[in-house]
């Protein structure tokens, strides 16, 4: 047998595998995500069947047949919405760690801080800061519930905006 076929089958039958897990990918899409692709009806509803199959059996051969359905879709542009929303989902983790790092921050050294967000955000409520600050220390000493500490984390949320998609975080942020 040729070289060049074996190989070109080889590549083939992984090709199909990968159209495979992307339809799989696609089934694990809630319906205003699916809303948002370019898919072609058929495809749609298939992925729509899966969603509501339950039988492991029956779920696996409907993989399969959305697997053969994306061999006919352009798949680039699904891919690509699937790195921007997956991106969106890194950034916005990171957007949170970004508003820990300043809580814990002004818990350790509430005056540097205070200082260096009223500089970075001239929009925040100091004065609301620090009593947040103050209870959520007094929560932790007292062993309360952290009604505070939740509260500080919700009011820095507010305060420092979260970076768009495509757009780099704010040079700021990072407060290591």
């Amino acid at each position: 047998m040729n070289q060049d076929l074996i190989l070109s089958k080889t590549k083939m039958k992984q090709r199909m595998h990968e159209l495979q897990a992307l339809g799989e990918t696609l089934t694990r899409l809630s319906e205003a995500q699916l809303a948002q692709l370019a898919l072609p009806e058929t495809l749609r509803e298939a992925v729509q069947e899966a969603k509501r199959i339950r039988s492991f059996e029956a779920l696996r051969r409907q993989i399969q047949y959305i697997g053969r359905l994306m061999r006919t879709v352009d798949d680039t542009a699904i891919r690509e919405q699937l790195a921007v929303w997956e991106g969106s989902s890194a950034r916005h983790t990171a957007w949170l760690h970004t508003v820990e790092r300043w809580r814990l921050r002004l818990l350790e050294s509430e005056d540097a801080a205070l200082t260096e967000i009223k500089r970075m955000y001239p929009a925040a409520d100091t004065g609301r800061l620090r009593a947040l600050v103050r209870n959520a220390r007094q929560e932790r000493q007292a062993g309360k519930s952290p009604r505070a500490f939740r509260g500080l984390f919700q009011e820095l949320k507010r305060l420092i905006p979260e970076p768009e998609v495509g757009k780099a975080p704010h040079a700021g942020d990072r407060s290591d």
